[in-house]
């Protein structure tokens, strides 16, 4: 595992974003880890989450794509701390847009807000985890009737590994299929235990034997289907 990887999960962790316990997902699942990106609380955090996401994307694109695409809510900050950190560490200046939830009827109006999509752009959507794809579902529509772009690719903080609604393949790997997009985390649930299954974080240790057991029993539940 490379050490970019490892460093973000100890990330996610100190910033509890990572949380382990007992909780429930959108879909109703008991889940014994969640996490939510919703609590990186500072400026510093987003410049730290932005730099991860860009290595991460350069790691897997390159500079093959144009454009960062933020569905509302959760992706329009996490979409502009990457493009943020593409420009300064990676030189890499591509535009950023996002959604609105409701069209506006006043002004500009219209829905997305930023830089203007353009026939033949590269777009790379950027969002927090993927379970069945449904901000995607909801926003490639707004995206395909502004411009005739070619949407490159996908790329999430965490994934989850939990099958698809058609259970063939993960979640992740299905949404990719369905629009035809190359997906990629910065890590995924089997990196965040190998990473942390009995070692300290600041003088405690988070993810024990039993709570290691308890996630792997999920999985075997939830995983893909062999």
């Amino acid at each position: 595992m490379q050490q970019y990887k490892r460093d973000f999960i100890d990330f996610l962790a100190r910033s509890e974003v990572l949380l382990l316990g007992d909780f429930t997902t959108k879909s109703g699942r008991k889940t014994p880890y969640f996490v939510n990106t919703g609590r990186f609380r500072s400026g510093a955090q987003m410049a730290q989450l932005g730099s991860w996401y860009a290595q991460t994307l350069v790691d897997h694109f390159g500079k093959e794509f144009d454009v960062l695409f933020g569905p509302a809510y959760k992706g329009i900050p996490l979409s502009v701390a990457t493009g943020i950190a593409l420009a300064r560490e990676h030189d890499h200046d591509c535009g950023v847009v996002f959604n609105r939830k409701e069209a506006k009827d006043h002004g500009e109006g219209g829905t997305l807000v930023g830089h203007e999509v353009k026939d033949g752009e590269r777009v790379i959507i950027v969002e927090d985890v993927t379970t069945a794809g449904t901000s995607i579902r909801e926003t490639m529509p707004q995206l395909q009737s502004a411009a005739k772009i070619d949407p490159r690719g996908l790329v999430i903080a965490v994934d989850r590994c939990e099958r698809g609604p058609s259970g063939d393949g993960t979640a992740l790997e299905e949404v990719g299929r369905t629009f035809g997009l190359e997906t990629c985390s910065i890590v995924n649930v089997h990196e965040i235990i190998e990473h942390l299954h009995g070692r300290e974080i600041d003088g405690r240790v988070l993810l024990d034997d039993d709570c290691k057991a308890r996630m792997d029993a999920y999985l075997a539940e939830y995983g893909p289907q062999a």
